[in-house]
């Protein structure tokens, strides 16, 4: 059997933030690649985690959106540690091994930073038309490039002329599948820099992936993170905050950490909602519901 839990992650409250599955293995085997796609479509969030203990603090997680899996993802990776925390793991340094590298995970009184894949930018949309007309913005010139960069996942940077225009964009999902695909990108991360004490607002769009819409991305905001210091407006060393999930009625905050190097660390902390455990084919056996803060 396994067990498993919705946890809400970059909040500190249920029904806030993002949520995610966090299957807890202990140190059984992975179940089937079909097994943990059927239980992700199962739960329905945009991913879920399978965790195996590795010995000692050291673990390894695979990640699964409800269509197919991924190499990395930061909101989940947050939930799982922060639901760790709570069930004993205590503060420390964790070893995490997944498919984007081998990572260090600090956990600190519930609140969780995850050191992110070695960040880069993989490309520059010189056409990027069809990316605008997919978020009902036909005809915007940004003043900033757009470009795919990479924390773990490659996603597509657009800028936005406000946070206005943000929430208001009309998206179209099967032509942001088609642009993300083409570009070789798991998401078209849309941002407006702003003057409010964050560093922008975001929302990330990943529907080949079985998700139109996030709440909150580690991954996506670490690459935004490396984007804003490679086209300098963002200085290393820095602290960056991002806010997403408005236009979802989910308010989120991610926090990222740049160095002076140019590695980046993802911070937050999460709330379990729900626990119960499932049979290994997927299939419900006992659920039990419950809030928990951290």
């Amino acid at each position: 059997m396994m067990r498993y839990y919705i946890v809400d992650a970059f909040t500190d409250r249920p029904f806030g933030g993002n949520p995610a599955g966090v299957v807890l293995l202990d140190e059984d085997p992975f179940p089937s690649d079909a097994t943990m796609r059927q239980v992700a479509a199962e739960l329905r969030y945009s991913e879920t985690a399978f965790v195996r203990r590795l010995g000692g603090r050291g673990f390894h997680l695979r990640y699964f959106t409800p269509l197919a899996e991924v190499e990395l993802c930061g909101h989940a990776t947050v939930a799982t540690f922060a639901l760790l925390w709570q069930t004993g793991l205590g503060d420390g340094s964790c070893r995490c091994l997944t498919a984007a590298g081998d990572l260090e995970v600090e956990v600190a009184g519930g609140e969780v930073a995850m050191q992110m894949a070695t960040p880069s930018i993989r490309a520059t949309i010189a056409d990027s038309d069809a990316i605008y007309e997919a978020v009902g913005l036909a005809g915007y010139r940004p003043e900033l490039p757009v470009q795919t960069a990479y924390a773990g996942l490659a996603d597509i940077m657009a800028q936005v002329p406000d946070v206005d225009a943000l929430q208001s964009l009309s998206p179209d999902m099967e032509a942001i599948a088609r642009a993300t695909s083409r570009h070789k990108a798991v998401s078209l991360h849309v941002f407006a820099l702003t003057g409010d004490g964050h560093t922008a607002h975001v929302r990330d769009f990943a529907p080949q992936y079985g998700v139109p819409e996030e709440s909150a991305t580690g991954t996506a905001n670490a690459a935004l993170t490396h984007y804003l210091w490679r086209i300098g407006v963002v200085a290393a060393p820095a602290r960056c905050s991002f806010v997403q999930g408005e236009a979802m009625g989910r308010p989120s905050v991610v926090k990222t950490r740049l160095a002076a190097d140019g590695t980046i660390t993802v911070g937050g902390t999460a709330a379990v909602v729900a626990m119960g455990t499932m049979l290994p084919d997927g299939t419900a056996l006992t659920s039990q519901h419950s809030t928990h803060r951290p």
